[in-house]
């Protein structure tokens, strides 16, 4: 499977609705062109109704009069961010994608009390690689929300991955909680907690994947590695998810395989009532297109 397998999976999806805060941004609306061209989704788009308008007709006028955008003012983007929160809340629409608005703000809408989407559960990034060379799409959580997960919310975390790569036909995913090495040692917290990760899914803590760690990273993706270490393992060398210890170990990660290994991703913020697209300003529309297309996918399951 690769991501351009994940977007089609996505276009045979029925009657899925995205709901954008501020909206007002080139590369949303580009990404949000891509998609209605598709027939991936149907959006409303909440901020200010001038400028997505404009940018619209200057950068994506395909879609000017399309009847799968609605276009909902709002004055400001802390409004727009509380709109479109409340049209998932209120079932109007099956995802959230952030527009031209601070990751602070959406989250805080996110989590409001009275009218968020909290579940009670820790929100994750979930990021899904295709990486060249590679016959399968990699996924690394968390490499944006939780900075120093300690034991209870590393399970959440690979809860929510699984969820995610379940929701795209990945069935019973493998997870490596990777480590600096592959023995356990006291001195290493993040080798206590994948040892501990993996007895709590022997045990069926931890259900619908298979845990084994703690992997370092080589040895989690290659079976050549993990044969020259005589590795025996259900995951080793054909990891599905990759459990960072750390946000400085996940950011690298991803950081690194974009702009050396030059792969293409597709990532969801998971654990709220729906998924979260939540992508930076500096991805491309074909990587906020890849994230869409994941969220639909995980919003229907």
């Amino acid at each position: 499977m690769n991501l351009q397998s994940l977007v089609e999976k996505a276009t045979q999806k029925e009657h899925s609705v995205v709901a954008v805060a501020a909206a007002e941004d080139k590369e949303v609306l580009v990404a949000v062109g891509m998609a209605v061209e598709k027939g991936m989704a149907e959006f409303i788009l909440f901020g200010d109704k001038e400028k997505i308008e404009a940018i619209i007709e200057e950068s994506v006028p395909k879609i000017k009069s399309h009847d799968a955008i609605k276009i909902k003012h709002a004055a400001s983007p802390q409004k727009a961010a509380e709109l479109a929160v409340k049209a998932v809340r209120e079932n109007e629409a099956g995802a959230l994608m952030k527009g031209n608005v601070p990751t602070a703000v959406i989250l805080k809408a996110v989590l409001n009390k009275e009218w968020g989407l909290r579940t009670g559960n820790v929100l994750s990034h979930v990021a899904a690689f295709e990486v060249p060379n590679f016959d399968q799409l990699v996924f690394v959580t968390d490499a944006a929300m939780n900075i120093t997960p300690d034991l209870n919310q590393k399970t959440q975390i690979i809860e929510n991955a699984v969820k995610t790569a379940s929701s795209i036909g990945v069935t019973t995913p493998k997870v490596a909680p990777i480590a600096a090495v592959e023995t356990v040692n006291p001195a290493m917290q993040a080798t206590l907690d994948a040892a501990a990760l993996t007895a709590m899914n022997n045990r069926g803590q931890i259900k619908g994947c298979i845990v084994d760690g703690p992997l370092a990273l080589d040895n989690a993706i290659s079976h050549k590695a993990a044969e020259h270490k005589g590795i025996q393992s259900e995951v080793a060398g054909q990891a599905d998810i990759l459990l960072v210890p750390n946000i400085e170990t996940g950011n690298a990660l991803y950081k690194s395989l974009i702009y050396f290994a030059k792969a293409k991703v597709g990532a969801v913020i998971a654990g709220a009532k729906a998924p979260i697209v939540l992508t930076s300003r500096a991805d491309s529309a074909e990587s906020k297109l890849y994230s869409l297309a994941l969220a639909i996918c995980s919003a229907s399951k």
